[in-house]
């Protein structure tokens, strides 16, 4: 229904699409205004209610106490909510392995996924919750997912954050989870980071790699072997206004990326009752691809020649990964090809 130019939603939905609808709404407004949902709930119970003195030692023991940000606090029954099943169902987002060979039990596995998209929903739907998919391809493996680690600073959140096992991005996180005794660990790292918001448009095939060499580093130091990962249709739920290298808002979008790690896009999406404007995304499918393991031999001081060897195979198999499956998922496969910057 078309009014006043908008396009609206129909009134006659079923009840589980307007559930979806909801939960992907909730699932965007948290992860858009984490940090001020962190301080402000903690205002709010610091200065406007009687639990103030519980606060104080809360935050006592997160900063003093609990200092180990990469320690397993993984919720089970969070994971499993069925909120997130309503979330995934939205688009919806499937996990998919082409490998036929089941991973090793023994082994710990480095996950290199991409593209990052505006809010990463393929990784983190397909990953940190307990998808079907996941308990059915990884059943001997704990997976964890890489965040910034800003994410671990903030009060309440951080608290969620950690229920859905996702741990810092730092190098002392990686090695200690690849590095586990006996395996069993899978680490989820979206390689090409906040740099790759920046080219998130429908249409748009890039990723950013040739100068990422730091999780080659973690994988020939702790000899783990890499799987290259691709989310099709990650870049195809959102759009965002673009804005020149040398404007205003991008020098700003900058500044907020180098002083937090964050890119802060302006998105072009829907909203909760029409399909013309507004910040959730659309339904689109997004279909998370996992490919073959990459071995590694472990090698504690790599040399430089190690590092760019790994490298230029990683980047061969990433793009063998997305031209072999690239028919099954994207409309314009014909002329889709994977750009590498």
């Amino acid at each position: 229904m078309e009014l006043f130019k908008i396009d609206w939603a129909p009134l006659q939905l079923p009840l589980k699409r307007r559930l979806q609808t909801l939960a992907i709404a909730v699932d965007v407004c948290v992860s858009l205004s984490f940090i001020f949902l962190g301080y402000g709930v903690s205002y709010y119970l610091m200065f406007h209610t009687k639990l103030w003195w519980v606060f104080i030692i809360y935050v006592f023991w997160s900063i003093f106490i609990d200092t180990d940000r990469s320690s397993d606090r993984t919720s089970e029954w969070y994971r499993n909510c069925s909120w997130f099943k309503y979330s995934r169902d939205y688009f919806p987002v499937k996990l998919n392995r082409i490998s036929e060979k089941e991973l090793e039990s023994n082994r710990n596995y480095l996950f290199c996924c991409f593209p990052h998209g505006l809010l990463s929903f393929g990784v983190k739907l397909g990953f940190t919750t307990n998808s079907e998919e996941s308990r059915k391809y990884f059943p001997f493996h704990s997976i964890y997912t890489h965040t910034l680690p800003l994410n671990f600073y903030i009060p309440i959140t951080r608290e969620l954050t950690k229920s859905l096992s996702f741990v810092p991005t730092s190098k002392e996180c990686l090695d200690r989870k690849m590095g586990k005794p006996g395996g069993g660990n899978i680490s989820v790292l979206v390689v090409g980071g906040a740099e790759e918001v920046f080219h998130s448009n429908p249409g748009v095939h890039s990723i950013f790699l040739k100068n990422r060499k730091g999780f080659i580093k973690v994988a020939l130091r702790n000899g783990c072997p890499l799987v290259p990962v691709y989310s099709f249709g990650e870049n195809e739920v959102y759009g965002q206004y673009e804005f020149g290298e040398g404007s205003i808002m991008r020098k700003l979008q900058r500044m907020l990326k180098k002083l937090t790690g964050i890119a802060l896009p302006i998105p072009k999406g829907r909203g909760l009752f029409q399909y013309s404007f507004g910040v959730l995304p659309y339904r689109r499918p997004i279909n998370v691809v996992v490919g073959d393991p990459i071995d590694v031999q472990k090698t504690e001081n790599p040399s430089q020649e190690q590092i760019d060897n790994l490298h230029q195979l990683f980047e061969q198999k990433m793009v063998e990964l997305f031209e072999s499956q690239k028919k099954y998922y994207l409309e314009d496969h014909e002329t889709a090809h994977l750009e590498i910057y």
